[in-house]
């Protein structure tokens, strides 16, 4: 392990601590009073630039960049109605388009961020949308309706296709124009786009029907291309071969729930060979504010970090270094070396997609899942929120216990336990 002088100060500065007991006041009144340190008032989403407060340092939440909705049928059959054959008919429609809900790659919706930018989603265009995973192609294809006239209808479903793209904010501290600090929600790493719908519509329509523009039976009368010579010739009452535009889209496949890189996210390596890593000479315990357990690595191979209390028997396991810090809009990323192992805090490969998975610790990699990025209170506070890179997701406890993991967590703990105090040993 070797240190270098960039890394030295970039460690000073996390750690820097107000002069005198009385500065220290000056700055908790100053921030007791500033508008960053007001709660969110958990009526509308965060955006970016409003203010967050150090229990949200371990926290993620989505938001909505762009929309776009646009009607879409998703089943639909051509068919003749002649004098004598009015009345109720119920048609087996052809499926012609498949919507499955998802969030990035994710088509399981299983995470709270996904669940929550579908929320946001909702809010926005000010439609009921489906907030898990569902698609058209698990909707019946039977279409039930009373016709009361003769001619050509076109029977469909269909829906208010709405897609578009998210971005993640994460709580950090940015510097005011007088040159003060404040915490703000500020767009991190993580971004893609996602895809919803509406609740089915089905009906039946005619090429003399006046219909609303733009809407799903709009669409549906479009399909019966009116002006053709195959809609304008008389057949015999009963289904009507498809024309070109009625022919289905190639349906989409049901996607598949999947451990490999989401699309918003850099590509994990394997891990082969140990990375040099250039570290800071300082050592710090990640701990739980005002609390006495800390983050302590495994000394077995197949078991996670787990808060522990740290004492003179401690091995060092609570001690940890980063290495390889880059600094990016204020954001730290670095890796989490344990001083009594050796090894890198890391989630498992196997387990990058799963919510609640346990942070283990592995030899040192040039590997994304072993980079972290640390949000950080305004100086002269050590709070702090950590993000595993490659994931996205924020590192937190689902109690406060002796021997509890520390675990990946999509949205990070909004209760708080995803703060941490990073003091130097």
């Amino acid at each position: 392990m070797r240190s270098t002088g960039p890394v030295r100060r970039i460690g000073r500065l996390l750690m820097a601590t107000t002069a005198t007991a009385a500065a220290g006041a000056v700055t908790a009144l100053s921030l007791a009073a500033s508008p960053a340190a007001a709660a969110p008032t958990g009526t509308t989403a965060a955006r970016p630039g409003d203010a967050c407060t150090a229990a949200d340092l371990g926290t993620r939440h989505p938001y909505v960049k762009t929309t776009e909705v646009s009607p879409t049928i998703t089943h639909f059959k051509g068919w003749y109605v002649t004098e004598g054959t009015t009345g109720q008919q119920t048609v087996s429609t052809d499926t012609t388009t498949v919507i499955s809900v998802s969030v990035g790659l994710n088509g399981t919706i299983e995470t709270s961020f996904a669940v929550e930018a579908l929320s946001n989603v909702k809010a926005t265009v000010g439609l009921d949308v489906k907030l898990e995973y569902t698609s058209t192609s698990e909707e019946s294809n039977s279409v039930t309706w009373n016709l009361t006239q003769p001619g050509y209808y076109g029977f469909y479903k269909g829906t208010k296709k709405v897609t578009g793209t998210y971005g993640s904010l994460n709580c950090n501290r940015a510097q005011q124009d007088d040159g003060s600090w404040a915490l703000e929600w500020t767009e991190g790493p993580g971004s893609g786009s996602f895809t919803t719908f509406t609740t089915l519509e089905e009906g039946a329509v005619r090429c003399q029907d006046g219909v609303p523009a733009d809407s799903i039976m709009a669409k549906a009368q479009a399909l019966l291309d009116c002006g053709s010579a195959a809609a304008k010739a008389d057949h015999p009452a009963g289904a009507v071969a498809p024309t070109a535009q009625q022919k289905p889209d190639r349906p989409a496949l049901h996607p598949t729930p999947t451990t490999s890189t989401p699309a918003e996210q850099p590509t994990a390596t394997a891990h082969s060979t140990r990375a040099a890593l250039d570290c800071s000479a300082e050592a710090y315990k990640i701990a739980v504010p005002g609390k006495p357990l800390s983050w302590g690595a495994p000394l077995l191979a197949d078991d996670g970090v787990r808060l522990r209390p740290s004492s003179i028997f401690s091995a060092h396991l609570d001690n940890w270094r980063l290495c390889n810090v880059t600094e990016q809009d204020g954001v730290l990323e670095a890796s989490l070396w344990n001083w009594g192992n050796g090894g890198c805090a890391t989630i498992a490969e196997q387990n990058a997609s799963t919510e609640r998975a346990v942070l283990m610790t592995v030899p040192c990699a040039e590997d994304d899942l072993q980079r972290f990025y640390v949000y950080r209170d305004v100086p002269g506070s050590s709070k702090i929120g950590v993000q595993n890179k490659y994931t996205g997701s924020m590192m937190g406890y689902d109690r406060y216990a002796d021997g509890e993991f520390i675990r990946q967590y999509s949205s990070g703990r909004q209760d708080g336990t995803g703060t941490f105090d990073l003091t130097a040993v």
